[in-house]
Order: C-alpha cells, then structure tokens, then sequence
C-alpha cells in the first residue's frame, strides 16, 4: 500500500476559514419567504460599484493592456495616486516608491509578514484579533502573542513592552478594528509608534476601513513623521471604499527596502495585482471623493442606527462599535458558538461568534460580531425585532 504525500503540519494545524465554516450552518436550512436570512457574518458592501464607476470599468474591458500582466508592486499611476492620497489625508510625504499595490489587504498583510518574521518569530497581535491574521501567522510557524485589552477594548503599549521579547518582530493593530470596531485614538496609535521604534520591531496599522472611520480629519499624524517608513507598515483596501471586494484591490505603505523584498513574495504568489480592479480603484481616487463621503456618512447612521436598537435589548450590550462592526455581549447561558449555530434556525441571523476571535473559546463565549455595515435601517430594526424575540 503506498504511503499518502505529505501535509504541511502548520497548515494542518490551522483553524479553518471561519465565514466559510459559519456559511456551512445554512446548509439544510429553509427560510421562510416573509423570514429571509439576515447575513452579518462577513463585512462586504452588499450592493455593487456606482454606476459611473461601472461604467469606467467598462470601458476599460475594452483596453487590452486591461488583460496583461502589469508590474508587481502595481500599476505606477495608481501608487502615485494613493501616495498623494495618503500624503493628503495624514499630512506629511509618501512617494510612490514607499506605495505597493496588493491582490487585497489580506494579501499586503501575508507580504508584510513575509519581510519580518519566519518559523520561530513572534507577532503580537491584540485580542479579539482578525483571525486571518492568526491564520497567516500559524501557517507559517510564527507564534501569536495575545495582547489582551481592557473592557474599552483599547490595547495597551505598557503591557505589550513586557511581552516583547528578542523573537518579537512585530505589533499588529487594526483600526478601526476588526473585530470590534473600536477606533484607536491618534495618542494610542503614536504611542504604539514609539515603543516599536525603541524596541527595534515594526508596527503593522491595517487601517482597511479608514474611509468610515467617525473621526472627522487624519485618524492619526503617523505619517507626519519623516522617519515614519523605518517602524510602520501602513496597510490599507480599496475594497470597502468603492465596492470592489470581488476584484482584490489593497496596498501596503512602508519603505522602499522593504518594498522590495515584498515584491520577491507578490511575485510568486499572484505576479501582479489584477488590471481591472486597479482601473476602478485608480478611476474612484480622481472621481468618488463625494460619492465615498456620502457612503461613510450612511454608515456612521447604521452605527447609530444598532446603538439606538440595541437599548431596546434587555440584557444586551454593545461594548464597541464603529465603521462595519459590533462587538456585542449576549445575555445567554449559553457559548457564542452553541448560540450562533441556533440564531440561524431560530432567528434566520447569520453572525459570527466570540469564539472565532480569541485565543480559547472560553474567551469569547459572550460575545458575538455584527458585521451592520452589511444591512440598512430597516435591516438593524429586523435584526433587533428577532433578537427581542429569541426565547433561549
């Protein structure tokens, strides 16, 4: 009998993707026609690009540089785009050769990774975390270490100093956060800085939903730093902006070394960023600063919108809540896991579950994700009607 090719341990040992595992709870599911599904696991503009911004597509379809191979770091009048962009909404200077164009903000995660850190190295990521980001560090062997967060969901810079050690090459932060919402105020953020540059390690700021954030003005002044490419990495999506989620369209901000060792890893992985996605992304920097600004302010009522329902909620408690989510406490003796398995069958709600973002599922049992960007006024009035209703 002959023996089975090997598998990669690391892989082995990786959590599966949670929304595909949460989209695995529909199967066998019927919904009745006047009670639909109400799906808020997974944060993605529901709705398609505006009309001008698929027409702009359109015509670039017909463009046969469109379909080619472009180059790796992406196409050169987008980067130069996105530093003047970047250099306009923080203050400071960010030039094209600091700016690479990713197949999405997951991906500018994997390559900035990939230029830090290998098996054996640690990555301090605060918890609950973005569990892709765990993913991508156990399927390459590099440890997580948890920093944990006080109930404002705030991370601390004093306790993550006594978690570096000399295998740390990195703090990862996300705001506002995936998963709970929580915008970082700019203090925090350059006191993040700060201790990274003492520590000799980088700060990662994924900043995917920096578009929503309710800050009015920069949501920090890192890049007013001249020096800000020696410590941060600055990662960012075009996906939420415009709707493009479907076409993969992030970037990664750090220094042109650094840069070009991330375009080894993007070479290899995906060779160049897809032409269409970058054309849309390119067309929506020059034309849909009011069509983007109309689009955060609807979101900011969505957000008002939950924290307004969810006082009608005995019992619940919306502990954080900004730009595409909610972190949200239950009042059920019962797992968020166990529990988001039932909201299904008994309240037609997809949502995702504490457990999926913490170190143990112990951690997360009270908890659950809203992801409420994905669902209009009336939606978030569904949502808490059959929340009101749940009799567990």
């Amino acid at each position: 009998m002959s023996l089975s090719a090997p598998m990669n341990p690391a892989l082995v040992a990786s959590f599966a993707p949670p929304v595909m595992e949460a989209r695995g709870w529909l199967e066998g599911v019927a919904f009745a026609p006047d009670r639909p599904l109400l799906n808020l696991s997974q944060a993605a503009p529901v709705d398609p690009p505006p009309a001008p911004l698929r027409a702009a597509m359109a015509e670039a379809m017909e463009d046969a540089q469109t379909h080619l191979y472009g180059p790796v770091l992406g196409m050169p009048e987008l980067r130069e785009a996105l530093a003047a962009r970047t250099a306009a909404i923080y203050g400071g200077a960010v030039s094209v050769g600091q700016v690479a164009i990713t197949s999405g903000c997951n991906q500018a995660f994997c390559a900035a990774i990939a230029t830090l850190a290998g098996a054996g190295d640690a990555v301090m990521v605060p918890v609950p975390w973005y569990f892709n980001h765990k993913m991508w560090l156990d399927m390459n062997g590099i440890e997580t270490v948890p920093l944990p967060c006080g109930a404002d969901l705030l991370p601390d810079p004093a306790t993550a100093a006594s978690r570096i050690t000399p295998r740390t090459r990195a703090i990862v932060l996300v705001s506002p956060n995936n998963p709970a919402g929580v915008e970082y105020p700019p203090a925090l953020l350059e006191a993040f800085r700060d201790l990274a540059r003492a520590r000799g390690i980088a700060l990662i700021l994924d900043e995917t939903y920096r578009d929503f954030h309710a800050l009015e003005g920069a949501p920090h002044g890192l890049f007013a730093d001249p020096d800000w490419d020696d410590v941060l990495i600055h990662l960012y999506s075009f996906s939420k902006a415009y709707r493009l989620t479907g076409h993969r369209v992030g970037a990664m901000l750090a220094s042109p070394a650094r840069l070009e060792q991330a375009e080894k890893f993007l070479d290899s992985v995906a060779i160049c960023p897809t032409g269409l996605g970058q054309r849309a992304a390119l067309w929506g920097i020059h034309h849909l600063d009011g069509w983007l600004a109309g689009e955060r302010d609807e979101i900011l009522a969505r957000r008002a919108a939950l924290q307004a329902g969810f006082q009608r909620l005995p019992g619940w408690a919306v502990e954080s809540c900004g730009a595409y989510f909610a972190w949200v406490r239950h009042p059920f003796d019962l797992a968020s896991d166990a529990l988001a398995r039932r909201l299904v069958r008994e309240a037609a709600l997809l949502l995702l579950p504490g457990t999926m973002f913490m170190p143990s599922p112990a951690d997360g049992a009270a908890h659950l994700r809203i992801a409420f960007a994905n669902a209009d006024a009336a939606g978030i009035d569904v949502l808490v009607e059959r929340l009101a209703a749940l009799k567990l």
